[in-house]
């Protein structure tokens, strides 16, 4: 069966950053089966992959400006434009407050917040100048309420809630800002969080367990989100935080 959104896009320019994970790998390549070009963008070099006719690869650090302004540049310079930027990249920490250090608190809001912020302030005035810009973040459920061992991430996961609805009022009507809210999504990420933790299997499947689906999110069901909030079908929503947690949050 042919998809009925399979060219949604056609035309537009998306920059998605963390390109090179598992959501954002699942996210560039969604975007461009429907239709738009995409900048994709990580530190880690592996993005490079993603090049083709319509990606265009760019390695850097998402909390440099530097980075955010070489990618919208790159967007103007390769596709001609720049409608949608996702951000993407994130870093995730499991450690209890008294044990969280100073430096671990600067590099969780310096990448997790700062690089949202820095993307979202360089590519407005492109977003804003034909009117119908998108911008979706990547929040969390740990965005939205408490969690064990969590201090520092579920603080910048709440401040790209509260960047989502400032942005949406900010720039209203001429940007639409969203954010989708995962639960735990099965993807490298995850095992990196569990990085040390005893019994893995057993964490995993009490993690999945705590879902009411069941279940772990894949990185494809959280890139649909991302290009739902990302394309007309979505066209009178701003200012929301999707979740896509399995029902996690609902309980």
């Amino acid at each position: 069966m042919a998809d009925p959104v399979s060219d949604e896009l056609a035309g537009a320019v998306a920059i998605v950053t963390g390109a090179a994970g598992g959501v954002g790998r699942a996210t560039v390549q969604l975007l461009t089966a429907r239709g738009a070009r995409v900048v994709a963008e990580d530190l880690n070099p592996a993005v490079g992959e993603l090049e083709g006719e319509n990606v265009a690869a760019l390695c850097g650090d998402v909390a440099e400006p530097d980075t955010a302004g070489r990618a919208v540049a790159l967007a103007s310079e390769r596709f001609g434009a720049l409608d949608i930027v996702v951000n993407n990249a994130g870093r995730f920490l499991l450690k209890p407050t008294v044990e969280t250090t100073d430096g671990d608190w600067d590099e969780l809001l310096r990448v997790n917040v700062r690089g949202a912020f820095l993307h979202c302030r360089e590519a407005l005035p492109a977003l804003s100048e034909h009117g119908d810009g998108r911008i979706v973040n990547v929040a969390s459920i740990s965005g939205t309420i408490g969690l064990p061992g969590q201090t520092a991430y579920c603080t910048t996961k709440g401040a790209i809630v509260q960047l989502t609805r400032q942005l949406a009022i900010e720039h209203a009507p001429r940007v639409r800002v969203n954010a989708v809210a995962p639960g735990a999504i099965d993807t490298g990420f995850t095992d990196e969080a569990l990085a040390g933790v005893p019994d893995r299997e057993d964490r995993l499947a009490s993690i999945a367990a705590a879902h009411p689906l069941g279940r772990l999110a894949r990185a494809e069901e959280i890139a649909e989100v991302i290009a739902f909030l990302a394309s007309p079908r979505s066209s009178i929503i701003t200012g929301a935080i999707l979740m896509a947690d399995g029902g996690f949050t609902a309980q």
